[in-house]
């Protein structure tokens, strides 16, 4: 356990930006953090004129001062003084890093194999400051270049167009098109590779691979060729996944070329390819075209929402999606309810003040509200092939750049003059002003009536099950082998909702379909271990027990912990000794939330 250290050195090659003085800015603001210990920086001789790759002799290093001030919780500003002010620069800064927020180090227990460590990075949406020092921003694009040496038997792999292992354990990358701070990438694991399709391979340790390759063979080329079709062309080469350790507390992080995803998606039936569809459209929708501000995160969840759901539809189909889609909508609802409508971060555009972590504003609006505000624009103009059209259109407009919204819509208006004219952006009630500075319900929300003819018969089944006297002969005549992943969980929520049970249902649903009691789908088990705690069914406590033990998703982890200690005694007894035997290979933040919902002592960070 406990932090390790990187140590290294980030050399930036900068352009002044013109309009900047004829005297110049002589000091340069970079993002840093107090976890970071900046050892020096220095000014390197001018591009070409040393041998590309020969790192410069220590004589034609140039020093310059640097010194940190403070300037928000979640990061520190490092000002370095400029000598002279030309256009070009290459500086280099020499730094350790390792206990911040963004750097994770697993300790051997923590990971599927459990025989050595394992590290990795998560930049989005402010951390990467705690790994190197940056333009921590969504506003600034960069290429970038790296080499990682690591200790032997361990693997290092990034988000970048290439890589390639040289001798002594060290590996080269090179990302080619530009990115924000947050999409760069590290984790350095016993980790191997399987190809699954002409331009993917999924990477995962060893104990896993076999069954990553098998729930992934041949379908990620599917949803990219989809992808493409729909939205032009895929830039960035390289479509790999990276499985985590069952630690990693996320669904899945688009990282470019190499995604990072929950071991939890390998469910051996294929059934949660969607989570792989959502971080295949960031492609497009957030690497490509992104937020310049984490204010307008819609912009990068709205649109990626809205593209999985068109490729969700060209492959499984309108009524599939349109079930998918009422599970989001059912999420929207309940964080709503929590909050309130009228939350000031229930709406499309947060002002997120000075010095406030835009970490602490993540919640479902700009994913499912910003689905309903991207559905609103394609229902203004009224033809899917020609929304299609225009998301193309806007892709290859604002690619490799960051944008705001205005940028976004002023574009839309832009495409169809015909709309502009007819002053679609000031239809009163739905003003696109009022979708993005007006917190609340989405004002128009996209008709999923297709998905009826899969939720009726799972509304029906679950009235059934919740009746006293159990009209069996009616139960036996709904046939479920058809039934698809987001059927069944739409099935359980149904169930859920009416629990507890009449006394000895719940038995008798578990002993009738074990697809769904005995399954090993994430998502599955989630619901049914809600079910058996609702209904405080103690003969099947073991199944949420090794459900906690199997994985550590925030996701999944909390509503369990949240429910046994909202349950009977036997229930939180449960919740006691499995946290106290899992605490070790939970990410720590998630061990935090956990010991809030248990009433225990939070250390502080």
């Amino acid at each position: 356990g406990g932090a390790g250290r990187l140590r290294g050195s980030a050399r930036l090659e900068l352009l002044r930006a013109p309009g900047g003085g004829g005297g110049g800015e002589r000091v340069l603001r970079l993002d840093t953090h107090r976890s970071v210990n900046v050892r020096g920086a220095a000014l390197l001789p001018p591009p070409g004129t040393a041998r590309h790759g020969d790192p410069p002799g220590p004589d034609a290093l140039q020093p310059l001062p640097v010194q940190t001030e403070p300037f928000a919780s979640f990061g520190r500003a490092l000002l370095i003084t400029l000598p002279r002010a030309e256009q070009r620069l290459s500086l280099q800064i020499d730094y350790e890093a390792g206990e911040g927020p963004g750097v994770c180090w697993l300790a051997p227990e923590q990971t599927a194999g459990k025989q050595k460590p394992f590290m990795y990075t998560q930049g989005q949406a402010v951390l990467n400051r705690s790994f190197f020092p940056c333009f921590d921003t969504p506003s600034v694009k960069c290429t970038y270049s790296a080499t990682v040496k690591v200790p032997e038997g361990f693997v290092a792999v990034m988000s970048a167009t290439s890589w390639e292992k040289k001798e002594d354990n060290t590996f080269v990358f090179e990302m080619s098109h530009p990115i924000p701070s947050y999409l760069i990438a590290l984790a350095v694991g016993d980790i191997v590779a399987a190809d699954v399709g002409p331009r993917s391979r999924v990477w995962a340790e060893p104990c896993l691979i076999e069954a990553a390759k098998k729930e992934y063979d041949g379908v990620i080329e599917e949803f990219l060729a989809v992808g493409e079709k729909l939205f032009g062309p895929y830039v960035w080469g390289r479509y790999d996944i990276l499985f985590m350790p069952p630690s990693f507390p996320f669904g899945g992080m688009e990282n470019p070329c190499l995604t990072f995803v929950t071991p939890c998606l390998l469910a051996g039936d294929r059934s949660l390819a969607d989570v792989i569809i959502h971080e295949i459209s960031h492609s497009w929708f957030g690497n490509l075209v992104t937020n310049a501000s984490w204010g307008e995160f819609w912009l990068n969840e709205g649109f990626t929402m809205y593209a999985q759901r068109r490729i969700s539809t060209e492959v499984y189909g309108l009524a599939y999606t349109c079930l998918e889609a009422a599970t989001g909508r059912a999420l929207l609802r309940q964080h709503m309810d929590n909050t309130g409508e009228d939350h000031p971060l229930n709406k499309l555009r947060v002002v997120i003040e000075p010095g406030i972590n835009p970490e602490d504003t993540y919640n479902e609006t700009p994913y499912e509200k910003g689905f309903c505000f991207v559905s609103y624009l394609a229902h203004l103009v009224g033809d899917q092939s020609k929304f299609d059209a225009f998301l193309q259109a806007y892709v290859n407009r604002f690619k490799f750049q960051s944008i705001t919204a205005d940028d976004a819509l002023g574009f839309f208006l832009e495409y169809f003059p015909e709309l502009k004219e007819k002053g679609v952006d000031s239809i009163p009630g739905f003003e696109f002003s009022r979708w993005l500075d007006t917190p609340g319900w989405p004002p128009f929300l996209p008709d999923l009536s297709p998905g009826d003819a899969l939720m009726k018969p799972a509304e029906e089944l679950a009235e059934l099950w919740a009746a006293d006297g159990l009209n069996m002969e009616a139960i036996e005549g709904v046939d479920i082998t058809a039934w698809r992943t987001y059927q069944l969980v739409y099935f359980l929520d149904q169930v859920l909702q009416k629990s507890p049970l009449p006394q000895g249902n719940v038995e008798g649903l578990s002993k009738m379909y074990p697809k769904m009691s005995r399954s090993q789908n994430a998502e599955l088990r989630l619901r049914w271990c809600q079910i058996i705690l609702k209904n405080d069914l103690q003969a099947e406590y073991s199944k949420v027990k090794d459900f906690l033990h199997s994985q550590g998703k925030q996701k999944y982890t909390l509503p369990l912990y949240r429910a046994m200690w909202a349950g009977s005694e036997a229930a939180q007894a449960l919740a006691m000794e499995t946290f106290s035997a899992t605490a070790p290979q939970l990410h720590v933040n998630v061990q935090n939330y956990v010991k809030k919902i248990l009433g225990l002592e939070v250390a502080e960070a």
